[in-house]
């Protein structure tokens, strides 16, 4: 079964059996963080911030976060399409006491404001984690008006 999530002009869809919260951000009213979970570990985190100047700050605050972390994490820059919008960011790579996990931290400027986006994903749940991670991106649409998600 597939769930739609839709706020703010932000579409995507991921599996009925992960779990959404969905918090307002904490200086702005119209932002907000949602957070999509697995069953198991691998997860989803979007966060609207139109107070934000630039996706690009988001990204690299997001990064600086995970570097101070795991300082030996491997970084490669990106440069995809989201929704039909470019995307700038990073896959990131580290190790935990216990497994490997890959991380995707993307920027974009969406229609309702600067839009964070961050997936993650580690060795324990990789497989089929990692192929819906890249689904629920590929899903992702914007859009001019408004919505709240159901």
């Amino acid at each position: 079964m597939i769930a739609t999530f839709d706020r703010s002009g932000i579409r995507f869809r991921y599996p009925k059996n992960w779990t959404l919260a969905i918090e307002p951000a904490p200086d702005d009213e119209s932002g907000w963080t949602a957070t999509i979970e697995s069953p198991a570990t691998a997860f989803v985190v979007l966060s609207l911030r139109p107070d934000a100047e630039s996706p690009a700050i988001l990204v690299d605050e997001a990064l600086a976060a995970l570097v101070s972390e795991y300082p030996d994490l491997e970084q490669l820059p990106q440069v995809i399409s989201v929704g039909g919008l470019p995307a700038l960011g990073f896959d990131v790579d580290f190790v935990t006491v216990d497994t490997t996990v890959e991380c995707r931290i993307l920027g974009v400027e969406s229609p309702a404001g600067p839009l964070l986006i961050l997936t993650q994903v580690g060795d324990f749940d990789r497989s089929p984690n990692a192929e819906v991670l890249d689904a629920v991106l590929v899903s992702m649409i914007f859009t001019e008006e408004e919505s709240i998600d159901e």
